[in-house]
């Protein structure tokens, strides 16, 4: 990297640990980031017991699957960017084409496919092993704005930090 700043792919890879832990109702469902490229990004969540939405059947929550969707969409616009910027979800389409079953981990896949001055969009994929049987799709619009205009604390002040060269 030398002398000029990290990318925002540079910073993802490197604290990949931080895009999950410290957004704080993804650390608690237990999102795991697994892999990084330039505007793509695949994550993870565990079936555990308590992130079951019907207690009959054993299948994990559909609001689970929405959150992990959003969450590596994100992770993804981050990877895409010259520059890192905050992001708000404007709009997030999910289509359900199948229950996450019983035991089996969801794995999420997101790629950014357009970025204009303000508005990121995305593709994304829940699926169990393979994308050949998915469990859900999402299209997705986020606002991309200045960090500076955001207070400081959480997950931006770590980010803010790192491109300080303070963490």
């Amino acid at each position: 990297m030398g002398d000029r700043p990290p990318t925002p792919l540079e910073l993802v890879q490197k604290h990949a640990h931080m895009f999950m832990e410290t957004v704080p109702w993804a650390n608690a469902l237990g999102f795991e980031l697994v892999k990084v490229e330039r505007a793509r990004a695949i994550a993870r969540v565990a079936w555990r017991e308590d992130l079951v939405g019907d207690a009959e059947t054993g299948v994990m929550a559909g609001g689970v699957i929405t959150s992990i969707l959003d969450n590596i969409c994100g992770v993804a616009i981050s990877a895409a960017l010259d520059t890192f910027k905050s992001m708000a979800t404007l709009d997030l389409r999910i289509d359900y084409m199948r229950p996450g079953e019983k035991g089996r981990d969801i794995i999420a896949e997101a790629e950014c496919y357009h970025v204009t001055r303000s508005v990121a969009f995305t593709r994304a994929w829940a699926y169990h092993e393979t994308r050949d049987r998915i469990v859900a799709s999402a299209s997705g619009a986020f606002a991309l704005n200045d960090p500076n205009r955001w207070a400081s604390g959480g997950a931006m002040a770590i980010v803010k930090d790192v491109l300080d060269g303070r963490t």
